[in-house]
């Protein structure tokens, strides 16, 4: 009886602190709501004031340029590790790995198509910022810009990250140190890039301020139809591709699914983050009838490789970006980012703006130019993250059960019955204080592979 209480305890202390963290968040996204609002309203009333504000919105993108070339590295780095670790697990592995490959680059398509379709963005003649316009020039303001670090070339980071990773892959146990200085780094740059993030209401405010004091209601009209076209890509993606493909292999409902996962849902809509859902699914999956092991090597593999939503907001966003800047970008370099998008979207399983992060050493690969737009994206970003996250969650709920019916770790029969309702999941098997062994407790260990956003 007197361990009860001292077994308790640590459990209460990590759990409060990861609450007062999603409670932050979310003043976080609260903030760059207001933030957003009030540069489009100084935009419309004072077009002079919003244009000079500009600056801000070039410093925070600035920022963001400088923590890219650490992000991609370490976790592309540390993903080569973890696609070599999946694989070692047999069949389960290898087939998830081929899976989420196949669905990334059918996502990153379905965005590179409807953003050519919309023409998100077409109108705004965003221009980059020039502290010599007009003649006129703001000492302050440069000495500032002046102290943010220059960037990293990220093609070659990126050539790098992978060359290290399978060199480390192949030294076994002996490269296993390594990995884990690299993990404490890629822990201290998501701390950074946390930081940043903080300053994204400072950012958006002045991005907006200025694009809508420079093209006035039609940058907001641009931006809408920006989150529109998005918000219906990813609708139909889930119903129409992950619902034919869940029917067709296992003669399930996406919709059943969806009602089954609802509580899912409007945890991670109400957090932004879907962290605190990834024990839930797992348990919940389990529950339906998938095997354990297809659920822990699928679910934490698929939260960090099988981001459809992610897929699909960088493919959109980069040809609203180019649009807006009046450089609409060719064939040949959209396949050739589809192609660095399907490598570098593996490194957008991080923190909060870790997604931004990629967007940007996208656009900076292929076209550098482009990045001065993408203060506009800042603002906008906080409004599709959840839909972001919400379709994420939905392909690995899907990917979960397509790979437990192809390698027959399914009990078909269970998942059609929880799925109708009809054996409705215990939620008391979550709570802190229930007894014997939960995949819940366990799953928080690797909080660096969570798509937060």
């Amino acid at each position: 009886m007197a361990t009860k209480p001292q077994e308790q305890s640590p459990q209460t202390s990590a759990v409060s602190p990861r609450a007062r963290k999603k409670d932050r968040t979310h003043w976080l996204y609260i903030f760059v709501i207001v933030a957003v609002v009030l540069g489009a309203a100084i935009g419309l009333i004072f077009p002079d004031v919003g244009q000079s504000l500009k600056p801000l919105g070039t410093a925070f993108v600035a920022l963001i340029k400088m923590i890219i070339a650490p992000i991609i590295f370490c976790t592309i780095v540390l993903g080569v590790g973890s696609v070599a670790r999946a694989a070692t697990v047999g069949k389960v592995g290898g087939l998830a790995m081929l899976y989420f490959l196949v669905m990334a680059t059918f996502a990153l398509a379905i965005g590179l198509v409807v953003g050519n379709f919309v023409h998100p963005g077409s109108g705004l003649k965003l221009e980059p910022y020039d502290a010599s316009a007009g003649g006129e020039s703001n000492g302050t303001v440069d000495f500032l810009m002046s102290m943010i670090p220059g960037d990293i070339p990220v093609l070659p980071t990126l050539v790098l990250a992978i060359l290290v990773g399978f060199a480390l892959q192949s030294m076994g146990t002996a490269g296993e140190p390594v990995l884990t200085g690299i993990r404490n780094i890629q822990a201290v740059v998501f701390k950074l890039m946390m930081m940043i993030m903080w300053a994204a209401p400072i950012g958006a405010f002045g991005a907006i301020a200025a694009v809508v004091g420079n093209t006035g209601w039609a940058a907001i009209g641009s931006m809408a139809i920006l989150m529109g076209s998005f918000y219906l890509t990813c609708a139909l993606f889930i119903v129409v591709v992950l619902g034919t493909l869940l029917k067709v292999v296992t003669g399930l409902n996406i919709f059943q699914m969806m009602r089954y996962l609802a509580r899912e849902y409007l945890l991670i809509f109400s957090t932004s983050s879907s962290e605190s859902a990834l024990p839930r699914l797992m348990a919940k999956m389990e529950h339906a009838g998938v095997s354990k092991t297809v659920v822990g090597v699928t679910v934490p593999t698929g939260y960090s490789f099988n981001l459809d939503g992610t897929a699909i907001y960088l493919t959109m966003a980069s040809i609203f970006v180019s649009t807006a800047m009046g450089m609409p970008m060719g064939v040949g370099e959209q396949i050739s980012l589809l192609v660095f998008m399907i490598i570098a979207s593996k490194g957008a399983a991080g923190v909060t703006g870790a997604g931004l992060a990629t967007l940007a050493a996208g656009l900076q690969s292929h076209r550098p130019e482009l990045l001065d737009g993408m203060g506009v994206i800042v603002g906008i970003d906080k409004f599709m993250s959840e839909c972001r996250a919400l379709t994420n969650f939905t392909g690995n709920a899907v990917a979960t059960v397509l790979i437990g019916k192809w390698t027959k770790e399914i009990d078909a029969e269970q998942a059609r019955a929880v799925f109708a309702g009809k054996r409705p999941f215990d939620e008391l098997s979550l709570e802190p204080d229930a007894h014997g062994e939960k995949p819940a407790d366990e799953a928080p260990a690797e909080p660096e592979l969570i798509e937060t956003r």
